[in-house]
């Protein structure tokens, strides 16, 4: 009979990692607790959808305010409400990636996409 593993150290483990996992946890929770406080009827689909959407939310927010916020007190309050609002951050950063391609669109085609005239057909004679 083989021993049995050594048990997991979790310091081996990268802070990095661990900071995104618990990034990840809180924000699914705060998404958690939003979805708790509706009253509106949803299915487990949307629900899964939005912790896990809020999850990589508070992952990434996590991740882009570690050298701005020292305190971890606040950093973690800062990775609720992301996990909280991830639906509107999510929105904004959609808008926000739409708005720079069509910039771009617009520089390379050098008119408005997806906003086109039908040419005019001039004059009729009559």
């Amino acid at each position: 009979m083989s021993p049995p593993p050594p048990p997991i150290d979790p310091e081996t483990f990268p802070k990095e990692l661990k900071d995104g996992v618990i990034a990840s946890i809180l924000g699914g929770l705060a998404m958690t607790a939003r979805l708790l406080l509706s009253t509106e009827p949803v299915s487990l689909g949307w629900v899964v959808r939005r912790v896990l959407a809020a999850a990589i939310t508070a992952a990434l927010v996590g991740y882009a305010i570690t050298d701005h916020i020292q305190s971890p007190g606040l950093r973690m309050g800062v990775v609720g409400a992301a996990g909280y609002a991830a639906p509107e951050c999510l929105d904004y950063l959609m808008k926000y990636i739409k708005a720079r391609g069509d910039k771009e669109v617009t520089k390379v085609i050098g008119k408005p996409h997806g906003k086109s005239k039908a040419p005019d057909k001039g004059k009729r004679k009559r």
